[in-house]
């Protein structure tokens, strides 16, 4: 029985163990998907800030106006 085991495991196999890949051209393609996410990213992050100085402008003048508001009420 050891020696079928053996004999099996030493035995090539008919099937490919690795298929034939272009390492190369895979890692160019994957630094240039980095190099295109973190260019959103970077949009992404931009557009946040000015989103949140927008809310912000807008919270202010809003207590502006509820202050205009109040004092001209009493």
């Amino acid at each position: 029985m050891i020696r079928k085991f053996i004999k099996w495991f030493v035995t090539p196999s008919p099937k490919l163990i690795v298929e034939e890949v272009d390492l190369y051209a895979k890692i160019v393609e994957l630094e240039n998907r980095i190099a295109n996410l973190e260019c959103e990213n970077v949009e992404t992050s931009n557009s946040l800030y000015e989103l949140g100085n927008s809310i912000e402008a807008v919270d202010s003048r809003i207590d502006i106006l509820s202050v205009e508001t109040f004092t001209k009420n009493v």
